[in-house]
């Protein structure tokens, strides 16, 4: 009797061995960061963003103008002339609106071109991060980088390193 415990505690502790699952930890900002070409893409993206902002300012500047001279016309305006002006200026304050939407909002030119620049490298890092998680058989890998709270890490469950060191080995290889 006492035999068939212990190998039941046996089989017990074994099993629990074997389905463990091991846990990696990689931060995809940092392997974007170390990234050239990512580097290079998220620079042309900056400038272009600041292009944006140039141009928006610009009309700012010119619907700043505009308000002033209407404010300071208004008294000796009449009737069409008056509507007209007052007219413009909307229309002015509303292109600036409209146009900060379509490069700004939520659904604007900004968050497409962020999505189109980070698809390929995001889809490269996936790659990556499953051949690593293969070679070391781990069950779980979380993302550091994206706001979940890793208290503490042990230094050996961190593959940041090894998933960078296999992008940039393919990266080399290929060129």
């Amino acid at each position: 009797m006492k035999i068939n415990r212990i190998i039941l505690l046996l089989a017990l502790a074994f099993s629990n061995m074997i389905w463990a699952q091991k846990i990696g930890v990689v931060d995809t900002n940092y392997i974007l960061g170390k990234l050239p070409q990512y580097r290079e893409a998220e620079s042309r993206l900056n400038s272009q963003i600041q292009t944006w902002e140039k141009e928006i300012q610009q009309m700012q500047t010119e619907y700043n103008d505009k308000k002033t001279a209407f404010e300071n016309e208004k008294v000796l305006l009449i009737g069409d002339q008056l509507k007209q002006r007052e007219k413009e200026v909307l229309e002015q304050d509303a292109k600036i609106k409209s146009l900060i939407n379509a490069r700004f909002g939520t659904d604007g030119e900004i968050n497409k071109a962020r999505a189109t620049l980070t698809k390929p490298f995001q889809d490269l890092i996936w790659n990556a991060i499953k051949t690593v998680s293969e070679k070391n058989t781990l069950g779980i890998v979380l993302d550091k980088s994206n706001n979940i709270s890793v208290l503490y890490l042990d230094k050996r469950y961190d593959y940041t390193d090894k998933v960078l060191d296999l992008l940039l080995k393919n990266q080399n290889s290929k060129n």
